[in-house]
């Protein structure tokens, strides 16, 4: 999987497939479900790592590469939590994981679109609110069920609802307060729900002027951030009243290597692939970040990195 994953390292999945339609995902699970076969969904792969022992299950990756503008109503907003009528159901899984549809101050696009894509769409439209997103190198599937942020945003702040597919075959929209927003975390991490689509609502502005936040925002990451090594990003979340990198830092972790894997000295808070490391040696470096910032502080660092496999 190391092809399909942003570290560039890990083993392989048993079985592994691309959709590009729901329907195709819906599926996939079902064949999943009948043959007792364990299955995974994944975005873009930017904040997971798969072991070097491999996957024994089939990893899907819900895979849009281009966004595709639909002309469709967008639904209405809900109150807590709403199964799709059948009429709706069936236009939902007919539809592209990388659809994107914009009516008013609404987005409605699907998750396997890319967050710079759908940053863009919302600046070309005018629409302010996801300024924050254009350089989060990941799916709109992946950032709802992280709750990705950057730079004082989140999704929390911009999701109006959420189309997920239960396990029971059943889809529902589900509102912004049912999603259970929290930092770097959704009701999506805890409970066997798949991200279908999702609503955003944002604020009018000027079309310049947030694609100049956009602009200032990626420059700062480029200057700040490791971007030259293949990396998950924050490997860590930022523990309460600290930064995750500077703890790492004062525990004198800056360049500390295993094998392949790296502390960027760039930004402490970025593990990085420096020279053709293996999962195993990416997973060791976490751990013994992990240990060396608690004996040198005393707080534990909670890994950010999703890591599939034995």
């Amino acid at each position: 999987m190391a092809l399909h994953c942003s570290f560039r390292a890990g083993g392989k999945a048993a079985l592994y497939a691309e959709v590009t339609t729901f329907e195709e995902l819906v599926r996939a699970l079902s064949v999943c479900g009948q043959a007792g076969i364990p299955f995974f969904v994944m975005g873009r792969g930017t904040n997971l790592l798969v072991s070097d022992g491999g996957f024994d299950g089939l990893i899907l990756q819900v895979s849009g590469n281009a966004a595709l503008p639909r002309e469709m109503e967008i639904p209405g907003p809900v109150s807590g939590m709403e199964m799709l009528d059948e009429d709706a159901a069936r236009a939902l899984l007919s539809d592209s994981v990388s659809g994107i549809t914009v009516s008013g101050n609404r987005i409605l696009a699907g998750a396997g679109v890319s967050l710079s894509v759908l940053a863009k769409c919302a600046a070309d439209h005018g629409l302010s609110g996801l300024e924050f997103a254009s350089g989060i190198p990941g799916s709109v599937g992946g950032a709802l069920v992280m709750n990705a942020g950057a730079y004082g945003g989140e999704m929390k702040q911009v999701v109006e609802s959420v189309f997920c597919l239960l396990p029971g075959g059943e889809l529902w929209q589900i509102d912004n307060a049912n999603m259970k927003f929290g930092y770097r975390e959704s009701m999506l991490r805890h409970l066997p729900a798949i991200a279908m689509e999702a609503v955003f609502s944002l604020t009018p502005g000027n079309p310049d002027t947030i694609r100049t936040t956009m602009n200032d925002l990626n420059a700062r990451r480029r200057e700040k951030q490791p971007l030259e090594y293949p990396s998950a990003g924050s490997t860590f979340k930022r523990p309460e009243g600290y930064f995750a990198g500077k703890l790492i830092q004062d525990a004198g972790l800056a360049g500390y290597r295993v094998g392949g894997a790296e502390v960027s000295t760039k930004h402490c808070g970025f593990v990085i692939n420096k020279e053709h490391a293996t999962a195993t040696d990416i997973c060791t470096l976490i751990e013994t970040i992990q240990q060396k910032v608690y004996e040198n502080s005393g707080v534990r660092l909670e890994r950010e990195v999703i890591i599939l496999g034995s």
